[in-house]
C-alpha cells in the first residue's frame, strides 16, 4: 500500500506522499522527565520514552484500494469513507449484526422544576427487544429551562460508577457536571454503558449480544461497538423530542468510553460534534507509535472489547491497513475534539494529537476550514480550528470540569 507523510512548512499544514513519519514528529511538548522515570519504573516493560518510538509510515487516507488518488470531497464521501469505515469494521470493532429488532421509548419521569428550577429533567427507557428478549438503556437528560427550544445537547457516554449520572443530584460529579452545562445553554443527558452491555468477557452471551448476535465471526461486534450503538440509540430518541436540537448532538465519552465516541461518530454521522477524552489504544492515539498501551496489551486486558481479527495485529502494528488518523477522517466534515492529560503517558498523548494532525488532508479536501499545526499546544492552551480541536492538561487520567468548560467553548463556535 503507499503510504504518506504530513510535513509542516508554515502555518497550514502541507502534505507529501511517500515519506515515513518518524516517532519523534515533534519537540513541542515533553512529559516531565520526573512523570516518565516514575511510569517506566512502574511498568519497565511499556515504552514511555520518545526516543524509543519506532519509525513508522501511516497508510494514506487518501489512496483507495484500487489505487486511485482521492482529490474531490464528492469521491472521499462516495467512495474512500466507506471503503475506511469497512476497514475498521473488519479489523478494529466490528460489524453490527443485522438482526431485526424492536424500539420502545417510555417516558418514566418528568420534572420541570429539576435543579431548583433551572433544568427540566426527563428519563427515558429505550426497550430493545427481539425474539422474546429484552434490555433497556436508562436515558438520563437534562434540559435548560430558560432557552430557547430546541437546544443542543451533550450526550455522555458513562463507563464509570452509575453514580456519576446521578439525576437525583444527590450525588454530583466533574465527570457529568450537569449543572454547569445548563448554565452554558446546553442540555446534558447520559447513559450507563453496561445497560447496553456488561464489561466483562462473558463470551458475548449477555447484554445486546445476547440479544441480537445470530452466531459469531472474526469480525463481529465487540463491546466498544455494542456502547456505540446504545449511543445511537440514544441519539434515535433525541431526534423525535421537539426540544432537542438533533442537529446540534456532541457525543462524549472518557477512555474507554472515549473510544466509543469515536466509533460512534464515525458510524453514526447524526453526531456533529465527537469528544474523545483520553482514549489511547484503540482510540485516538496511533498504534504505530508503540507508546504506552499497545495492542497486544489491551487485547490481553480487554478481549472483549474488539473484534477477534484485532488480534492479528499484536505486536504487529505496522501491518493494519488502518490507523487511528483514519478514525477521525471518518469524522469529517462534523467536528473532533481529542483531549489529553500530562500524567496519563499510558494513553500517550502526542500520539493522539498527531493522530488528529494526520487528519487534517480530509478535513481541508471537505473543505472545514481547519488546520493544526504540528506542534502540540503547551499545557492547558486549547487550540481551536474550524472542526477540530485539542488539549492537553495538566494533571492525570479523567475528565474534569476544566475539560468540560473546554468542550463547551469549542462547542459555541460550531453550535451558537
Amino acid at each position: 500500500m503507499k503510504k504518506s507523510l504530513i510535513v509542516l512548512f508554515c502555518a497550514v499544514p502541507v502534505f507529501l506522499p511517500g515519506y515515513p513519519v518518524s516517532g519523534q514528529d515533534t519537540d513541542s511538548w515533553k512529559a516531565s522527565p520526573g512523570i516518565v522515570e516514575k511510569l517506566s519504573k512502574a511498568r519497565s516493560d511499556v515504552n514511555y520514552y520518545e526516543e524509543k518510538v519506532p519509525a513508522y509510515v501511516l497508510p494514506d487516507l487518501l489512496l483507495s484500494s484500487s489505487g486511485r488518488k482521492i482529490n474531490t470531497a464528492s469521491a472521499w464521501m462516495k467512495q474512500r469513507r466507506p471503503e475506511v469505515l469497512e476497514l475498521f469494521r473488519e479489523n478494529v470493532y466490528g460489524r453490527i449484526p443485522p438482526t431485526p429488532y424492536t424500539k420502545t421509548f417510555r417516558l418514566v419521569n418528568e420534572d420541570s422544576n429539576a435543579m431548583n428550577g433551572m433544568a427540566t429533567l426527563k428519563e427515558i427507557d429505550i426497550v430493545i427487544g427481539s425474539e422474546g428478549k429484552s434490555l433497556t438503556i436508562h436515558l438520563y437528560i437534562f434540559l435548560p429551562n430558560n432557552e430557547k427550544k430546541p437546544v443542543p445537547l451533550f450526550l455522555l457516554i458513562n463507563n464509570r460508577d452509575p453514580s456519576n449520572i446521578d439525576p437525583s443530584r444527590k450525588v454530583r460529579s466533574e465527570f457529568w457536571p450537569a449543572e454547569e452545562v445548563i448554565a452554558r445553554g446546553y442540555g446534558i443527558a447520559a447513559f450507563y454503558n453496561a445497560d447496553v452491555d456488561p464489561d466483562k468477557y462473558d463470551e458475548f452471551r449477555d447484554g445486546i449480544h445476547g440479544i441480537l448476535d445470530r452466531g459469531r465471526g472474526a469480525d463481529s461486534w465487540g463491546t466498544i461497538a455494542a456502547w456505540a450503538w446504545g449511543a445511537s440509540r440514544c441519539m434515535d430518541y433525541f431526534v423525535s423530542d421537539r426540544d432537542i436540537d438533533d442537529k446540534k448532538i456532541a457525543v462524549a465519552g472518557h477512555s474507554r468510553g472515549g473510544k466509543t465516541a469515536l466509533w460512534a461518530g464515525a458510524e453514526d454521522q447524526r453526531f456533529a460534534l465527537v469528544i474523545s477524552n483520553e482514549s489511547g489504544c484503540g482510540g485516538a492515539a496511533l498504534a504505530r507509535r508503540k507508546f504506552g498501551e499497545t495492542i497486544a496489551r489491551i487485547n490481553g486486558s480487554f478481549p472483549h472489547w474488539f473484534c477477534t481479527n484485532y488480534r492479528k495485529y499484536n505486536d504487529n502494528e505496522d501491518s493494519m491497513p488502518v490507523d487511528m488518523h483514519m478514525l477521525m477522517a471518518l469524522i469529517a466534515p462534523r467536528a473532533v475534539y481529542v483531549a489529553s492529560a500530562e500524567e496519563d503517558l499510558w494513553a500517550d498523548p502526542r500520539g493522539s494529537y498527531l493522530s488528529l494532525y494526520h487528519s487534517m488532508p480530509v478535513f481541508q479536501l471537505l473543505k472545514t476550514k481547519t488546520s493544526l499545526p504540528e506542534a502540540m499546544p503547551p499545557l492547558n492552551k486549547p487550540v481551536y480550528s474550524g472542526k477540530a480541536a485539542y488539549h492537553i492538561r495538566d494533571g492525570s487520567h479523567n475528565m474534569l470540569l476544566k475539560d468540560w468548560n473546554w468542550f463547551m467553548d469549542f462547542a459555541d463556535t460550531l453550535f451558537k
